[in-house]
């Protein structure tokens, strides 16, 4: 679960922002001037922070100056709604990742998110191919067959199944499937893996009920239980 971190003074952005970023389950923390966000930033270590530059007590200029200075990583988003170049560039000399004017697209916002914590989170090494008893899957080709017949998996269903097969063992959550499947695509939400996970399991599961390999790690998203070759 990526936390994410929205310092905001305007109360119904925020909370529309919150709301958005909650029903995508990512863990949201907010604040709503300068001093404050600064600080949690530091304490919190948010895996994306959103950061509006006109804010009390302290810009969000100064906020992203600090937080760069002091050796912290964490992406950070600019969010305003002053739009002059010279803004822009000042805030990515500081140290800002990305810089979206308001008014803005949430869907928008979302991906650019998305693709924050992507480059925050290297790819593990991707497997060419898959065995798993009577399954044979090339990811290279795209190809898949099921007791030696052909297996009919969507693109997206071949890169889910070789993430989750690149991170054996590991709990993947939605978010992070999210991103590294769907990348920038805005019209998507954790439900879409939800859906694609339950398609997969009428695909490739014995019993799809009580599955063996696509495992649902509650609270979190899903792990591969095994069978890599």
């Amino acid at each position: 679960m990526s936390r994410i971190l929205i310092i905001e003074d305007e109360p119904a952005l925020q909370r529309a922002l919150a709301a958005n970023f909650t029903f995508d389950s990512h863990e949201v923390l907010t604040a709503s001037d300068g001093r404050t966000g600064y600080q949690m930033a530091v304490d919190n270590q948010p895996d994306v922070v959103i950061l509006d530059l006109m804010l009390p007590g302290m810009s969000g200029f100064e906020v992203c100056r600090k937080l760069r200075a002091e050796g912290v990583t964490t992406p950070v988003l600019m969010l305003t709604a002053r739009g002059e170049e010279a803004d822009r560039i000042t805030g990515l000399d500081l140290g800002a990742d990305d810089y979206v004017t308001k008014p803005f697209s949430v869907r928008e916002l979302s991906a650019r998110v998305r693709a924050l914590l992507r480059r925050a989170n290297p790819p593990h090494a991707l497997p060419d191919r898959l065995r798993i008893d009577d399954i044979e899957i090339d990811f290279r080709s795209y190809e898949a067959r099921k007791s030696g017949q052909p297996l009919d998996l969507t693109r997206k269903e071949f890169h889910l199944v070789q993430l989750l097969v690149a991170r054996t063992g590991e709990a993947v959550s939605r978010e992070e499937i999210l991103n590294k499947v769907w990348g920038m695509e805005v019209y998507v939400t954790t439900r879409t893996v939800d859906t694609h996970v339950a398609n997969l399991r009428s695909k490739m599961e014995r019993d799809p009920r009580h599955p063996e390999h696509l495992i649902t790690v509650h609270g979190i998203g899903y792990r591969w239980a095994g069978g890599t070759s």
